[in-house]
């Protein structure tokens, strides 16, 4: 499956990036790279495959570790360039062009 440049474009204004034609081109053509890796990894028969096996989502990764999984706002927040009582402070990234 192939990205056209339009279409490159298309995504560029929604993600606000300002590319130049070469690097459309260029873009479009790792876009395209990608999703025909993804197509490839679809094709793939996995019936015969069994499932693997994860880590629990409960418990500590490491037996000798205690489970330190949980983030708290102080902590994530620390190095943050602005937050307020334990949340992230960011930019509005939709405006009303049309009042």
């Amino acid at each position: 499956m192939a990205i056209r440049r339009d279409e490159v474009e298309r995504i560029a204004e929604l993600s606000r990036l300002r590319l130049s034609p070469e690097q459309l081109d260029t873009m479009a053509g790792q876009l395209s790279s990608v999703l025909e890796f993804v197509a490839a990894l679809n094709r793939l028969d996995l019936s015969a495959s069994e499932p693997g096996t994860f880590a629990s989502s409960e418990g500590a990764l490491r037996s000798d570790v205690v489970n330190g999984r949980r983030l708290g706002a102080e902590i994530a927040t620390r190095e943050a360039p602005e937050s307020e009582d334990g949340f992230f402070l960011v930019p509005p990234i939709v405006e009303n062009l049309n009042p």
